[in-house]
């Protein structure tokens, strides 16, 4: 997969939070679980999951919302309240964006789907690898490094 020039900028729907990314993901996924099916009103969420210092809020100041902790929390925008991006406690440092936000978001294909279990019998997506939970840690490093080779 190729990906864009870097630095990629997004907005929320109204443009009133804006991000941007200075380096290319580590890994791009779809999650199947019902609070991701919930939170995106639709079946799955789209992430791409990005070195946290590569990450920036450049305008606006996002809100916690959905998702308050401990473990992870989701940043919305306060007024139109899209849902941006993620921070999980335990790993600081990743951020997980919906590449939805970006103005470009044509280059990003799954490269992995997760939760599994929860998935609509419908859904089809071209994810190069399929977890009925979550991968571990040690395989989270290997589907990187992976990632990473495709490029």
């Amino acid at each position: 997969m190729a990906h864009p020039d870097f630095p990629l900028t997004g907005s929320c729907r109204c443009g009133g939070v804006t991000i941007e990314v200075s380096a290319p993901p580590m890994l791009t996924a779809v999650c199947h679980c019902k609070g991701c099916q919930r939170m995106s009103s639709s079946a799955y969420s789209l992430t791409a999951i990005f070195p946290a210092p590569a990450f920036s809020v450049t305008g606006g100041t996002p809100v916690i919302a959905g998702a308050k902790g401990p473990e992870q929390h989701h940043y919305h925008c306060p007024d139109c309240m899209s849902w941006m991006f993620t921070r999980i406690e335990s790993v600081d440092a990743i951020v997980n964006v919906r590449p939805t936000m970006f103005d470009d978001a044509a280059w990003v294909t799954p490269f992995i789907e997760t939760m599994t279990r929860d998935k609509l019998p419908w859904v089809q997506v071209p994810a190069r690898h399929s977890f009925e939970e979550f991968p571990s840690m040690d395989e989270f490093q290997a589907l990187a490094a992976e990632f990473a080779g495709q490029s």
